[in-house]
């Protein structure tokens, strides 16, 4: 285990959360029950630099994480996701006048969202990805842009772009100052590109109790000083920095600086003295929440209700696990047809259709992301359905 911040370089940092066993991979979903319990897990040990405001996990192995076209992370299927990224998407064509550009997708996914920069702002792009299938594109978009089944990394120099974005890959990438520092030497000389990246919001997960948040997927968390930070010192002019998706995300702005240079000056939002504070509360709010979880859990068995946890992504995984729930929650719903029947990581449970709760006729629906009260409550009304919704 190491307690050298990755960002800062700095010894000055603490653990402050440890977590067992869990699994390396929260968005690859198993063919069958026994394949997904018996998933490859890791150990989290989450340290907090007191110099960079940054938190990771000090007992991560890269060697455990290689990605492939089975990881399935799209939220796109949910219209208050797909609003989000629309609105997103939009301001950014609009305040970088991207349109019939070239555009950059860093870690592109499935391509959704390098897609909807082609079409919106009628630009051509190149998306970077090993988990990108061809097969889920249709074929005018694959008119609009290109998937490289590669790493980015400098040897797509000759690449050139208007827009490079990167969106909730950071967080995943054990080094981020030398990744960052590629990103830039890559740019080169082409100082009117325009970078954006987005990762989950250090402050949301420790504010808001975020619990399920923390994954071992996720070697880094990123406060706004810690990000900004390895934007400045990789040679970038941070623009704009804030919370989106309800504070969940961090999104970050910047243009490249002049070639050797560090980015200008940038007044971040938080500071590391400010979140040790929060930090030093954590361990015992994290515990408290657990426990309350595992209270509700064991309260639904023993009244004999049917509950089913709606969200197979990262949150769902995570509190299934943390909790050790193999029985009691029997399904778990999700919107994405890509997991459904599918099974979760290490717990095991079957994901289905919402359409399967018209058969199964829940009692209590577990809900993993209050943003999506709205349009759940709705869909499983339209089935006839009025359980309890209880929200993490």
């Amino acid at each position: 285990m190491t307690l050298t911040c990755p960002v800062s370089g700095s010894e000055n940092c603490e653990v402050f959360l440890q977590v067992p066993a869990v699994p390396v991979f929260c968005n690859v979903l198993y063919d069958s029950r026994e394949e997904a319990i018996a998933a490859p897990r890791g150990e989290i040990a989450l340290a907090f630099c007191r110099d960079s405001g940054h938190v990771f996990n000090a007992a991560f192995d890269a060697s455990l994480t290689e990605y492939s076209p089975a990881y399935e992370n799209s939220l796109h299927f949910s219209p208050r996701f797909q609003q989000f990224a629309e609105q997103l998407v939009d301001r950014l064509i609009d305040t970088y006048d991207i349109r019939g550009k070239r555009v950059i997708d860093i870690g592109c996914g499935k391509g959704d969202f390098l897609q909807m920069v082609c079409e919106r702002g009628d630009n051509r792009g190149l998306g970077f990805d090993p988990s990108y299938e061809e097969d889920l594109t249709d074929e005018n978009a694959q008119q609009l842009f290109t998937v490289v089944k590669d790493l980015y990394s400098e040897k797509y120099a000759d690449q050139p772009a208007d827009l490079v974005s990167c969106r909730h890959v950071l967080e995943h990438i054990e080094e981020p100052p030398a990744f960052m520092r590629a990103v830039r030497k890559t740019i080169g000389d082409r100082r009117d590109t325009a970078v954006y990246f987005e990762v989950p919001n250090l402050l949301f997960i420790l504010d808001d109790m975020a619990v399920w948040d923390i994954i071992y997927e996720h070697v880094g968390y990123f406060s706004t000083h810690s990000l900004s930070r390895v934007m400045r010192e990789a040679g970038f002019d941070v623009k704009a920095a804030y919370p989106a998706f309800n504070g969940q995300y961090l999104g970050i702005e910047a243009k490249p600086a002049a070639p050797g240079e560090r980015g200008a000056p940038f007044e971040a939002d938080t500071n590391p003295a400010g979140l040790a504070e929060t930090v030093k509360t954590f361990t015992e709010r994290y515990r408290g929440k657990v426990g309350e979880w595992s209270s509700l859990i064991d309260q639904i068995k023993s009244d004999g209700k049917k509950a089913v946890i709606w969200g197979a992504g990262s949150k769902g995984v995570t509190i299934l696990n943390t909790l050790g729930v193999t029985e009691g929650v029997e399904y778990a719903v999700d919107i994405n047809p890509r997991k459904q029947g599918k099974h979760v990581a290490g717990t095991g449970q079957q994901i289905v259709a919402p359409e399967h709760l018209a058969e199964y006729k829940p009692d209590v629906v577990l809900l993993m992301n209050g943003i999506y009260e709205q349009e759940v409550r709705k869909m499983v009304a339209g089935l006839g359905l009025n359980p309890e919704f209880v929200v993490a």
